[in-house]
């Protein structure tokens, strides 16, 4: 078995590991921490295939955003901060875990590059580069998929928006038209109180 083939089922095992722990596991925290493991395993897929702008998308985008993602997730679901900050170090070791299997698939991978520059198991780059062979597939070949998908995420950002600002009952809203059509007597009232006068 070549070293590029063995890279390939180990980080495919890492990957479906991750992916189960995310739709197994419990704990939000935890869930966005495999979360985070599998989007990286999936970066050295593509690394391995020398796809490196889709490698580097896939870093950027989704692990960039993915703690923004949570955090969205956390709002809308009301989780006690409180609770989540008193089990702090129960996430030490997950985070911990992932963190050390995040720099080993990177070592892996620069390592596997150095070992077998010119692998026959990897394929040849594109002519112009990655990005451009990309852009001409995506907008020639996939045009329609594209904007299919990009108006399935445009629906997605709506629905998380309609969600974020759904009315709650401990919240205090303020009604900008009642404000404007309040007059001076409705908000102050002048008592009548006798004077006092005191001895001496």
């Amino acid at each position: 078995m070549s070293f590029p083939t063995f890279l390939f089922y180990a980080f495919a095992a890492i990957l479906v590991f991750a992916a189960l722990r995310v739709v197994t596991t419990r704990n939000p925290v935890h869930a966005a921490l495999w979360l985070v493991l599998a989007f990286f395993t999936a970066a050295a897929h593509w690394l391995m295939l020398r796809a490196e702008f889709l490698a580097i998308a896939l870093v950027l985008v989704y692990v960039g955003a993915v703690m923004v993602l949570f955090l969205f997730v956390v709002m809308m679901l009301d989780v006690n901060f409180d609770s989540l900050r008193a089990q702090f170090r129960n996430y030490v070791p997950v985070a911990a875990t992932v963190g050390v299997l995040v720099l080993v698939e990177m070592a892996l991978v620069l390592l596997g590059s150095y070992l077998k520059p010119g692998s026959a198991a990897l394929p040849a780059p594109a002519a112009g580069g990655n990005t451009r062979a990309l852009g001409l597939l995506l907008y020639t070949d996939y045009v329609y998929a594209f904007e299919i998908a990009a108006v399935v995420l445009l629906v997605a950002i709506i629905a998380a928006i309609a969600l974020t600002h759904r009315r709650r009952r401990e919240t205090r809203y303020q009604d900008p038209g009642k404000q404007v059509k309040v007059r001076a007597k409705d908000r102050l009232r002048v008592l009548g109180m006798p004077a006092e006068k005191r001895d001496g």
